[in-house]
């Protein structure tokens, strides 16, 4: 028997068919559904004449256009509050599963999907959301999918995809402190450039990842595309498994103990060629930021943005353009600059650790007067969890208001938009130009670093106060 990668176990258990030199067809597990890409897809199979397949693999709920504040009260915005009641009235027309606007259960996609138990290991699991890839962490295959594609997996449950190569990328040595799974993800897709992944899916390795909780094998995994890759994923192991039970969707019963016998197979072959093998140390990694417009653009806290000659001859004009944008200059140091939001949320950093971490840091001190602070838990489930784990007092005796549960300031779909000029730290994705608004300037961190930006009104290593 050949040696085979975690990948290309779950893959081959998947595949209906294939055809010569083209694509794979994929059966998909579970098949997760927003409101921004999903209407054509529907409006696709009513002009087909074509029911859902089996609606019980799909689950559908509302996040990037919802508001913040005031859920109980009619969307503003006309566009959102549309595309918000076109996935309520398509999820009830096609008989699937929605937690909508007011439901207990709702909240960002990739948030509620695995604290549900709907995302287990073994899967193959997409959505029309580029931060599907987010569910890896479990050992699936996960991947974002375009609306003509939701609508082919909705029809037939099913999905026409070509074999990605496989790239394993190990990650050795204990983190040192103050650093976090996002500040590993950054520095990854630093040293890998945003295209050094393209056309592979990436297999997180080593002892520094396997010390991460389940939350930040989330983040780690979240941030995988941003370095080209179409998907990551962890190998599954105690942690995991620990995580899974018990949650409404997971197997339960001798229907567990069938599943953890096969979960436990899910790992690349000690012999297993990848097509492309990465090493790094953990050791390498401090706290970090960004300082352009991708979040390949980024530096450890304490370092300086490169200066022109560090950069390669067709990279110059858009390195310029995107200082530009950004207000830096090359070879400036970050540390210290004055700072206008902070923002705590989205798929990447939403979930209760990371409300945690950021709770007790900022416990005893003050956020500073200047700054606006966004904390958006990513779903209502860590919305109670942060209240019955009373850090939301922490929060409001240290001048922080919890919002309520969606995407919030990761984009700019709804309501929470950072102005034109304004400097935000955000642990969401992505620091493209208009992101978080027009003419708004992101800088991507961890929530450690937020929570130290917060307080202090500046950019901040978040060891000074450890």
């Amino acid at each position: 028997m050949s040696k085979k990668t975690l990948f290309d176990k779950i893959w081959d258990a998947h595949v209906v068919s294939s055809i010569e030199g083209g694509p794979t067809q994929l059966y998909i597990d579970r098949h997760y559904c927003h409101e921004v890409t999903s209407p054509q897809a529907f409006n696709g199979l009513r002009e087909r004449g074509l029911k859902v397949f089996r609606p019980e693999r799909t689950t559908c709920s509302p996040d990037h256009n919802i508001p913040t504040i005031n859920q109980d009260k009619p969307i503003s915005d006309p566009v959102s509050r549309n595309q918000v009641d076109a996935l309520s009235k398509n999820a009830d027309e096609f008989g699937i599963t929605l937690y909508g606007l007011g439901h207990e259960k709702n909240g960002i996609i990739h948030v509620i999907g695995p604290e549900n138990g709907l995302t287990q290991p073994g899967m193959t699991i997409v959505c029309g959301d580029s931060h599907t890839s987010t569910h890896g962490a479990f050992g699936a295959i996960a991947f974002g999918i375009g609306t003509s594609e939701v609508e082919m997996v909705l029809a037939t449950q099913c999905i026409l995809q070509p074999k990605p190569q496989r790239m394993r990328i190990t990650i050795d040595g204990k983190l040192d402190k103050g650093v976090t799974a996002k500040d590993i993800a950054l520095y990854v897709i630093a040293q890998m450039t945003t295209g050094g992944a393209t056309g592979y899916f990436v297999e997180f390795a080593g002892e520094a990842i396997r010390s991460l909780s389940m939350e930040g094998r989330m983040t780690v995994c979240n941030l995988s595309i941003e370095m080209g890759a179409r998907g990551g994923m962890i190998a599954p192991d105690e942690t995991t498994f620990a995580y899974v039970k018990g949650r409404e969707f997971s197997p339960k019963g001798k229907e567990w103990e069938k599943a953890l016998e096969q979960w436990k197979e899910l790992y690349s072959d000690e012999d297993a060629v990848f097509d492309k093998e990465i090493f790094f140390d953990a050791a390498d990694i401090a706290p970090r930021i960004t300082y352009g417009t991708n979040p390949g653009m980024g530096m450890g806290i304490h370092d300086a943005i490169p200066t022109l000659e560090r950069i390669d001859e067709s990279g110059k004009i858009s390195f310029g353009k995107s200082l530009d944008y950004m207000g830096f200059k090359p070879g400036e140091k970050l540390e210290g600059k004055n700072i206008d939001y902070v923002f705590l949320g989205s798929c990447t950093n939403g979930r209760i650790e990371d409300f945690r971490a950021f709770a007790q840091f900022v416990k005893g001190y003050k956020k500073a007067d200047h700054v606006i602070a966004w904390l958006v838990p990513g779903s209502w489930a860590v919305e109670k969890q942060i209240r019955e784990e009373g850090l939301d007092k922490i929060l409001t005796d240290a001048g922080f208001e919890l919002r309520q549960p969606g995407c919030s300031a990761c984009l700019a779909m709804n309501e929470d938009k950072v102005p034109a000029g304004k400097y935000a730290v955000s642990t969401s994705n992505r620091n493209f130009e208009g992101r978080q608004g027009p003419g708004a300037r992101t800088i991507l961190a961890g929530p450690l670093v937020a929570a130290a930006a917060a307080i202090t009104g500046k950019i901040t290593d978040p060891r000074n106060f450890m």
